[in-house]
């Protein structure tokens, strides 16, 4: 634990102490106590500050004089750009060609040279390795590195102290480096405390892993929460969590998107869709876990038009966004007609698409296509329902 505790107290030169809030609702579906660790609140946005800034820390004095470079989508690269700003040390940064320009923009603000190349994580850390090669610089690792697992696991320390009786710690997790940190710190206070793992399905590593017992490569991974897609396991990490951590649970791209917009109605928190995946197994599978329970929001980095898609796709995925083609006459005020009907079945109408040449209309008919806002799933149904009931063909997408 006095290698945690160092750390904490090198951290705390750029780190903040980040809060703990109650979650009622969350507490409710577990019928256990569930606290939100708001790591998206921290500088930069995200937790990776605390083990860039430990490993940046530790250099000797010719390694610093000689600068570092990074590979990162987003919220390492921002982390490092911050740590070498206030240790006074160059930093080159690659990230991924489609790197969200928001965090491209924030990092080159905290004064990091970026260098977008790679089409994923993986090919910004071979530009990386490659940088590496040429010039000495020192590579500051997302996740894989003593140094860097250390400097996360201090939140493991805050938890233990804002959360005294704590039972489970839900983590956030890509390359394992937070989880890996968290877990060894949480573990060297005490060893009963459960820590869970959470990946994107369409980017699990870990259950693979662990079952094989070394880190298997998955080269397809593809979500919408970038910050956790990481294709291999970090092997630093990988034997902490092998030791420490209880299981590595996996979420859905609609379990993701219903958390993030979750966050955003219940907590009125903006987090990404990757700091939201502690949020997102609780949602998807709320029972099982012993209280109180502490979620990581790992990190509120996202695109606000990015946002806006996820929202919608969380409305869908919760029942309260309908799409659906209605068939009608192709005559004057037939249009007008529908929309009555459904203000009056309470539905809000976000756009409308009046189509009269498509495969499977006869001459006099029109399909329109309607998106619509609704209060839930049970509304969708009664919306419907009503327009069968007056005679309306609908086809759902």
């Amino acid at each position: 634990m006095a290698t945690f505790q160092e750390a904490a107290r090198v951290v705390a030169a750029v780190a903040q102490r980040t809060p703990v809030d109650a979650s009622t609702t969350l507490g409710r579906l577990l019928g256990v106590p569930v606290y939100l660790k708001a790591e998206n609140l921290q500088r930069t946005g995200s937790f990776k500050v605390r083990g860039a800034y430990l490993r940046m820390a530790r250099l000797t004095a010719e390694e610093q004089a000689r600068g570092v470079v990074a590979a990162s989508a987003g919220n390492h690269a921002q982390g490092v750009a911050l740590a070498a700003r206030e240790l006074g040390i160059s930093a080159r940064i690659f990230m991924p060609l489609d790197a969200a320009l928001p965090k491209v923009a924030a990092t080159r603000q905290y004064g990091a040279e970026v260098v977008l190349a790679g089409q994923d994580l993986s090919g910004a850390l071979d530009a990386a390795a490659e940088e590496v090669a040429r010039t000495g610089r020192v590579l500051i690792h997302p996740y894989d590195h003593p140094d860097i697992v250390t400097g996360q696991g201090t939140i493991g320390l805050e938890i233990v102290e804002q959360v005294p009786d704590v039972r489970t710690v839900v983590v956030p997790t890509g390359g394992g480096g937070l989880l890996a940190g968290v877990a060894a710190a949480i573990h060297a206070v005490d060893p009963t405390i459960t820590v869970v793992g959470v990946q994107a399905e369409a980017a699990a590593t870990y259950p693979e892993s662990l079952a094989q017992g070394h880190p298997v490569l998955r080269p397809d991974v593809h979500t919408m929460a970038d910050g956790i897609a990481v294709p291999l396991p970090g092997e630093v990490p990988f034997g902490i969590i092998a030791e420490h951590v209880a299981e590595v649970r996996t979420v859905t791209e609609e379990e993701l998107s219903r958390a993030v917009l979750y966050l955003v109605e219940r907590a009125k928190l903006v987090v990404e869709p990757s700091g939201a995946a502690g949020v997102a197994a609780l949602l998807g599978r709320p029972g099982g876990l012993e209280g109180p329970v502490v979620v990581i929001l790992s990190g509120g980095n996202v695109d606000p038009l990015v946002l806006l898609r996820i929202i919608r796709h969380g409305m869908t995925a919760a029942g309260r966004y309908l799409q659906m083609r209605v068939i009608v006459q192709d005559a004057p005020g037939s249009l007008a007609a529908l929309l009555r009907e459904l203000a009056a079945g309470g539905g809000n109408v976000v756009s409308v698409e009046h189509t009269r040449t498509a495969a499977g209309l006869a001459v006099d008919e029109v399909e329109i296509s309607v998106e619509l806002e609704t209060k839930g799933p049970e509304h969708c149904a009664a919306v419907l329902d009503g327009l069968r009931r007056r005679g309306y063909t609908i086809l759902r997408p």
